[in-house]
């Protein structure tokens, strides 16, 4: 078994958390780079890898995470980012790269997207290819791998489907929905990637890899209608309808924000398939052969049905979004803070109590106010927010980094304390936390602290702009998750 030591680069991320895992069982050694290491801490293979606190824009972080590396991962992607992305994803290349050189690294392996040569490329795509270039001409041996729309559950691209064709019967598309698409199963590219490690390497260059169908974006969306079991879907194509106007759509129906559909159609704006089988050369296809576009929706849905998504397209966390810790306790260092605690004695043991809150938000919702929640989401999402429809990853069970609608778990202690961080456009940070402690066997008590750190004069207003509403909110859900727990407790004992 070989001990070669790998590096993964956004480790936090769709893919990266699901290569991690599948370097270990090849028998790697792992090490990960992250620029919140807490966010791994809850994830099955924390235990197995070494975990490097990184920033890729910060060259002086990189040091001790690349040394006595043999193969570096870049896979950190701004797709959702600010216009001056592609800026960022140069430096953040070029840093990876005089940091490989300083450590002596003897690989980089890059995940980079399909596209036609000499087409005009999206601005996301052509960061991709500039990044791409970077690497390979930095002296040191790399491999780029170069893959279209990724298919499985969770994928940005595969939510976007998903989420389109479930809710419209009827879909206003533009042009780009009769481009053709060499779509890859998720499965595909983690095995392409875990054998680019070992793989001959002639010299530095980019290798396109795709499943084996090669189709049109709008028979995807009517292919899973049919795997979903819906009817076949009406698509209306609109040559007016432009990229940003299609994006602020996506943004509107899928849990996809707006920033992130639109990268994705601009990538779509072409078509994506594979103009070359060189990989055929250094990694052959998988032994069983490369996944279909029905097999991989089909082992998608199945993946969501059971609970068992293993990463997804919000892993990581938007660009832009609050990284800071919760402030200190008790005095804020000198700062101005609002609180909303409240605690209640509950009919229920802590266990019970507990699975309660472990399972709030999603598709189990709020235990309050619905209306106000769905209103606080859509304005966010009007913002350019992410919204309530990012539900959670699991239905019943949340790890420390996952996302939870417009919150993220920032602190979990499992039976004991859950904190929430909030991603939602808002002038100021917020948080909200709950502890459950236990009284006695058949008794516990919940604690419900909602805070807010605010940022001038905006954060002050907004606070006291909804502070009459914290009564029915705040009041509601300790209300009502207790009683949930206590129902819950009755029904067990009468079982």
């Amino acid at each position: 078994m070989t001990q070669l030591r790998v590096l993964v680069t956004g480790a936090t991320g769709y893919i990266g958390g699901r290569l991690a895992p599948r370097l270990l069982e090849a028998g790697y050694q792992v090490r990960v780079l992250a620029r919140s290491p807490e966010k791994l801490t809850d994830v099955p293979w924390a235990a197995g890898v070494e975990v490097a606190r990184g920033d890729l824009s910060d060259p002086q972080s990189l040091s001790a995470a690349f040394t006595d590396v043999e193969v570096v991962y870049y896979l950190v992607h701004s797709m959702g980012g600010p216009d001056e992305f592609e800026k960022a994803e140069r430096i953040s290349a070029e840093n990876v790269a005089e940091a490989a050189h300083a450590a002596g690294v003897g690989r980089i392996v890059y995940l980079g997207g399909l596209h036609p040569d000499s087409a005009d490329l999206s601005p996301h795509l052509r960061s991709r290819t500039a990044v791409g270039k970077i690497l390979t001409e930095s002296g040191i041996p790399t491999m780029v791998l170069q893959a279209g729309v990724v298919i499985g559950s969770g994928s940005a691209s595969f939510e976007m489907i998903r989420h389109l064709t479930n809710r419209l019967p009827v879909m206003i598309t533009p042009r780009w929905v009769n481009n053709k698409i060499q779509p890859i199963a998720v499965r595909d590219v983690l095995y392409y990637l875990v054998a680019a490690a070992e793989a001959s390497l002639p010299r530095s260059r980019a290798y396109d890899i795709g499943g084996p169908d090669v189709i049109r974006y709008g028979e995807m969306m009517q292919i899973y209608a049919e795997i979903a079991g819906l009817r076949q879907r009406r698509i209306l194509v609109l040559p007016v309808l432009t990229p940003k106007l299609a994006g602020l759509w996506i943004g509107l129906v899928t849990p996809i924000p707006r920033s992130l559909g639109r990268a994705l159609i601009e990538s779509l704006h072409n078509d994506a398939v594979v103009v070359e089988h060189d990989i055929d050369d250094v990694i052959p296809p998988p032994p069983e052969g490369l996944t279909s576009y029905r097999d991989a929706v089909r082992l998608a849905l199945r993946r969501i049905d059971n609970g068992e998504v293993e990463t997804n397209w919000a892993s990581a966390s938007p660009v832009g979004a609050p990284s800071d810790p919760l402030p200190s306790d008790p005095d804020w260092a000198g700062e101005v803070v609002y609180t909303d605690e409240r605690s209640k004695e509950c009919d229920a043991d802590a266990p019970t109590l507990w699975s309660v809150v472990e399972s709030i938000g999603g598709e189990n919702g709020w235990y309050s106010f619905p209306l106000a929640w769905s209103m606080r989401g859509w304005l966010d999402r009007i913002a350019g927010g992410v919204g309530l429809n990012r539900g959670r990853r699991n239905p019943n069970q949340l790890n420390t980094g996952d996302p939870l609608d417009f919150w993220r778990v920032e602190h979990i202690e499992r039976g004991r304390l859950l904190r929430l961080r909030a991603e939602m456009r808002a002038p100021g940070g917020a948080w909200l936390e709950w502890r459950v402690c236990a009284i006695d066997p058949d008794a516990s008590r919940l604690e419900q602290r909602a805070i807010f750190f605010p940022k001038g004069l905006a954060g002050r207003l907004y606070w006291y702009s909804i502070l009459p509403f914290h009564g029915i909110i705040f009041r509601g859900m300790m209300e009502n998750i207790t009683g949930t727990a206590a129902r819950l407790n009755h029904t067990v004992q009468r079982g």
